[in-house]
C-alpha cells in the first residue's frame, strides 16, 4: 500500500472483466468521518482461487501496490453474505478477497474454512499482479497479506497464526505461516474446546472483534481467548448491540446456523463499525502511524460503539 511500510484463476478476457467491474461509493456509515483515513471508493469483479469461486474488492483509484486481506467466511456462510464488509474494508486501502471454500468438515460438506487457501491465495496473488487482463495487474503487492475471519473462519486464522497444522482448520499434513502473513483480525471469533481455552502462540498480531450481543460466539469466550493470546500485539474491540451476523449483508443468512439474540444496533451501523476497527488495526499492523494512534490512543473515546482493550 502506498505509505506503507511492512513489520520485521483464472484468466477472464479484457472485455469481460470490463462488463464486470462495479464502482462501489462506500455508505455514509462506511466512511466514518471519526477514523483517520480518508476511504475511497471501490470496485469489484469476480475470480478463482484454485477451485474457489472468489469476489474481488479494490480501491478504484488508488496508486501504488495494494496488500491483500484473505476474508476466511463463517461456516456455512457464503462469500456473498459478505459483500458489505468486503467493500467498506476495500475502501481503506486493501484488496480484499472471499473465497467460496466448500470442503467436507468431519461429515458436513459445506462451506469451511482451511489453512490451505494462505498458499492458495499468495499463488493467486502472484498470477493476478501478472496478469494483463486484471484490473490488479501491477497492483497488488504480493509479499503482503492480511486475514480477516468470521466465526469458524476466525478460528482457522488463528490456527493460522499459530503456524502450525491443527484438527480440524488444517487439510493438509502440514502448514507453516508464510512471512507475507503480517496480521489477522477475526469476528466472532473464540478457541474454546469443551470449555478449555489453550494457550495461542501466535506468531503474528491478532485482533479480536466481538458484538457484545452474540448469542453463538458469546462475548466471554472471546474475552478467554483474547488472555490466552501469547505474543506480540494483541486487541480486543468490543461492539455494543452487535451480534453473531453483524458483519453479514443479512442478519442469518441463508444456509448458516441461526443466531438465538437480537442485534441491537442497524445492520449498517455494526458492519460499519466493525470494519473500520478491523482496516484501521491491519493498517497499524503494517506502519501505518495515522491508524496507529486511532486503534491504540484516540478511537476508543472517539467512537462510542466500541470499548477496546490493547497490548502491550
Amino acid at each position: 500500500m502506498s505509505g506503507f511500510t511492512a513489520r520485521p484463476v483464472r484468466a477472464l478476457s479484457a472485455l469481460l472483466l470490463a462488463a464486470m467491474v462495479v464502482a462501489i461509493a462506500p455508505s455514509p456509515a462506511s466512511a466514518a468521518s471519526s477514523g483517520p483515513v480518508t476511504t475511497t471508493a471501490v470496485s469489484t469483479y469476480q475470480s478463482q482461487i484454485t477451485n474457489d469461486g472468489t469476489n474481488v474488492y479494490y480501491p478504484t483509484n488508488a496508486t501504488g501496490k495494494l496488500p491483500v486481506a484473505l476474508l476466511l467466511q463463517g461456516g456455512k456462510v457464503n462469500r456473498n453474505f459478505y459483500s458489505k464488509y468486503a467493500s467498506a474494508v476495500a475502501s481503506y486501502g486493501f484488496i480484499v478477497v472471499t473465497p467460496n471454500h466448500k470442503r467436507l468438515n468431519f461429515f458436513d460438506l459445506d462451506y469451511y474454512t482451511s489453512t490451505s487457501q494462505v498458499g492458495e491465495t499468495l499463488a493467486w496473488m502472484a498470477a493476478e499482479n501478472g496478469k494483463a487482463s486484471s484490473p490488479l495487474h501491477g497492483r497488488i503487492d504480493t509479499g503482503t497479506m492480511v486475514l480477516l475471519g468470521h466465526s469458524f473462519g476466525g478460528a482457522t486464522g488463528l490456527s493460522i497464526s499459530e503456524d502450525k497444522c491443527s484438527i480440524p482448520f488444517c487439510t493438509t499434513l502440514s502448514f507453516d505461516l508464510p512471512a507475507a502473513v503480517k496480521a489477522g483480525s477475526f469476528y466472532g471469533t473464540n478457541n474454546a474446546i469443551l470449555g478449555i481455552y489453550p494457550s495461542i502462540d501466535n506468531q503474528i498480531p491478532v485482533q479480536l472483534v466481538q458484538g457484545q450481543s452474540d448469542g453463538m460466539a458469546e462475548p466471554d469466550q472471546a474475552e478467554r481467548t483474547y488472555a490466552k493470546l501469547a505474543n506480540g500485539h494483541k486487541q480486543i474491540v468490543r461492539v455494543s448491540g452487535a451480534n453473531h451476523y453483524g458483519i453479514t449483508d443479512v442478519q442469518n443468512p441463508s444456509g448458516a446456523e441461526a443466531e438465538v439474540n437480537d442485534q441491537g444496533i442497524s445492520q449498517a451501523a455494526s458492519i460499519a463499525t466493525a470494519a473500520r476497527w478491523s482496516a484501521l488495526w491491519l493498517r497499524a499492523q503494517l506502519g501505518d502511524t495515522a491508524a496507529a494512534s486511532y486503534v491504540y490512543s484516540t478511537g476508543d473515546a472517539a467512537d462510542a460503539a466500541v470499548t477496546v482493550t490493547s497490548a502491550p
